[in-house]
């Protein structure tokens, strides 16, 4: 199915927003002001609405998580993107993540993507140990 029939078909108010959130996840928003025309202002309020929720979500979490050496600073802002330092090599990765419960998914600018657990208040990512830092 074509994107611009898949928008034709979206009718009501209800899956207007299932459909900014579908295209939130598939990198498609410019795409879907352009072909929705007047679409864009609900659009803007339903991704802040989104946004919102997702930081009240991950609020818990943002901060900046450190290996017990200091080797590895991860930071975790609040718009879901993150900024890892290596040793002196500051922003050696940068990219977004998405927390769920206490699973966190990355995906870094270049597209590679990881994972990890929170427990206890210790973040388990690639095989490292960080602590939120005080």
């Amino acid at each position: 199915m074509q994107l611009q029939q898949i928008f034709r078909a979206i009718k009501t108010q209800r899956l207007k927003l299932v459909c900014v959130v579908v295209l939130l996840e598939i990198g498609l928003v410019s795409c879907s002001y352009n072909l929705l025309g007047n679409f864009s202002n609900q659009a803007n309020k339903e991704e802040e609405i989104i946004m919102k929720s997702t930081i009240e979500d991950t609020k818990g979490y943002i901060g900046m998580w450190v290996t017990k050496d200091g080797h590895i600073r991860h930071e975790l802002l609040p718009n879901n993107r993150y900024d890892e330092t290596r040793g002196n090599r500051e922003s050696a990765y940068q990219g977004s993540y998405k927390i769920t419960g206490n699973h966190i998914d990355y995906k870094d600018d270049t597209s590679f993507t990881a994972d990890g657990k929170f427990k206890n208040g210790i973040l388990y990512h690639a095989g490292m140990v960080l602590y939120i830092e005080e």
